[in-house]
């Protein structure tokens, strides 16, 4: 089983990167950087990479998606011994991206980002799903809730003490989008079609989905700890891994 994610565990990464196929290596990034590092990220994108850039309007959602690309590149070259520019990737018919070609098939990876901040989850041989969310503390959750979560889920949350339904929310949420990025099936499983826990202090968990026991077991849920103002939480396919957390340098 994963060990717990809690308090400041984020190390920096070695110089040297080892992923075995009972690992899971989930890395922390700001997405909000000099100019200086924006440029040079610009310069490993592909030239399809490049015109979406282009596309934004706001020069800080542009910045971002560059760097978000580029330190992706970066780490899965540190993996695979492949100059970040050389990677090429594909997209299945739901729009989740994979490694295209080579020893690259068995690197599995998902990317998350909310604001200045992103995450990259990279495992072998295995499916998984990240999902960070920005807290926001006017968020209307129960309203929310009874908009997108599943019966049980609805229930659970409305029991709780107003103080913790915030919190509760966004673990639902994140775990709920963690499963469904891991699954890779874009919005044709929709978010009342499964449970996952949510109150506080209970572990992460995938309790029950439309296609019954077997499927609900294949997933184990983890929780990532960020500290104030995010929640994330993991996906991975199997139950005997090992996580660690690499924080990437400023």
């Amino acid at each position: 089983m994963p060990e717990n994610v809690f308090g400041p565990s984020w190390r920096p990464p070695p110089a040297t990167l080892e992923l075995q196929r009972d690992e899971v290596h989930v890395w922390r990034a700001a997405l909000d950087r000099p100019t200086e590092q924006v440029w040079g990220l610009w310069t490993l994108l592909s030239a399809d990479e490049r015109r979406t850039a282009k596309r934004f309007h706001f020069q800080t959602d542009r910045s971002r998606y560059i760097i978000g690309r580029g330190l992706l590149r970066t780490i899965l070259s540190r993996y695979l011994k492949r100059a970040p520019n050389r990677l090429r990737f594909y997209y299945s018919p739901y729009g989740k991206p994979a490694l295209l070609g080579g020893p690259e098939e068995a690197l599995y990876f998902n990317v998350s980002h909310s604001r200045d901040l992103a995450l990259f989850a990279v495992t072998r041989g295995r499916a998984l799903g990240v999902d960070v969310e920005h807290v926001v503390s006017e968020l209307a959750v129960q309203d929310l809730a009874e908009r997108f979560f599943s019966p049980r889920e609805i229930v659970a949350l409305r029991t709780l003490p107003a103080n913790l339904r915030q919190e509760a929310f966004f673990a639902c949420w994140t775990r709920k989008e963690a499963y469904l990025k891991a699954r890779g099936e874009g919005l044709m499983l929709a978010l009342d079609q499964f449970d996952v826990s949510l109150v506080p202090g209970e572990p992460a968990a995938l309790l029950y989905t439309y296609e019954g026991s077997r499927e609900a077991s294949r997933w184990s849920l983890h929780d990532l700890s960020l500290g104030p103002g995010y929640a994330a939480a993991l996906a991975v396919e199997g139950h005997e891994w090992r996580l660690t957390c690499w924080q990437w340098p400023k």
